[in-house]
């Protein structure tokens, strides 16, 4: 019987154009000072887990991300482009109030979560859907009986999540994709089970950013 592959599966830390709300697809953007603590606090948290690979999208937050994971585990970050966030084309740079201004009709789509919509120049859901959770079974699969850590994007865990727990492409999204935060999944086989979600205890204790100096990341 084939061994389950343990995965920890995260997003990246946070940037400026996360707390600005600004949608970031494929634009590579760098993680901000508070991303790069929690980026160092997650390699701690995960120092001790027993890690076979960390693997992370080839966008710079999520590559910087994997490299305190990396670190912390004495491992070397693998590049793998199925891990990118999706591309969404038109909208990337721009609010989620300023596309609404722009182009009711396609932000009406894009909320709605129509599988088939892409914005110009970016991916439709279901096949943003079908790369990500294909590249996290092709990585899973490589490490049977092991732990990897796999450093994403908030779509990335938004569509693992869907695919660990059944929730169709269109439900709506109840639940939370920290910065910075643990999730775990197993897969066995061809099948994905939730594990845990969401645990962001590392990062509660932000007295200790103020103090944090950028060197001993």
């Amino acid at each position: 019987m084939q061994q389950p592959t343990r995965i920890v599966l995260i997003r990246h830390g946070e940037t400026d154009w996360n707390t600005e709300t600004r949608i970031q697809g494929h634009t590579d953007i760098p993680l901000n000072r508070r991303g790069r603590w929690q980026a160092q606090r997650l390699g701690a948290a995960l120092a001790d887990e027993g890690l076979a690979a960390v693997y992370a999208s080839d966008l710079q937050r999520a590559h910087a991300t994997a490299q305190a994971v990396a670190q912390a585990s004495g491992l070397e970050v693998v590049v793998h482009s199925g891990l990118r966030e999706r591309a969404f084309g038109v909208f990337e740079g721009l609010t989620f109030s300023e596309i609404e201004d722009r182009w009711t009709e396609w932000a009406r789509r894009w909320r709605q979560r129509d599988p088939e919509f892409g914005p110009p120049g970016g991916e439709t859901l279901q096949d943003f859907f079908k790369r990500s959770v294909q590249a996290v079974h092709d990585l899973a699969e490589r490490h049977e009986g092991q732990a990897i850590a796999l450093v994403a994007h908030g779509g990335v865990l938004d569509c693992l999540y869907r695919a660990a727990t059944g929730q169709a492409l269109n439900a709506p999204r109840t639940w939370q994709m920290s910065n910075a935060g643990i999730n775990r999944l197993l897969r066995a086989g061809s099948v994905l089970t939730l594990v845990g979600w969401a645990d962001v205890a590392h990062l509660e204790d932000e007295s200790s950013l103020d103090e944090w100096k950028e060197s001993a990341a």
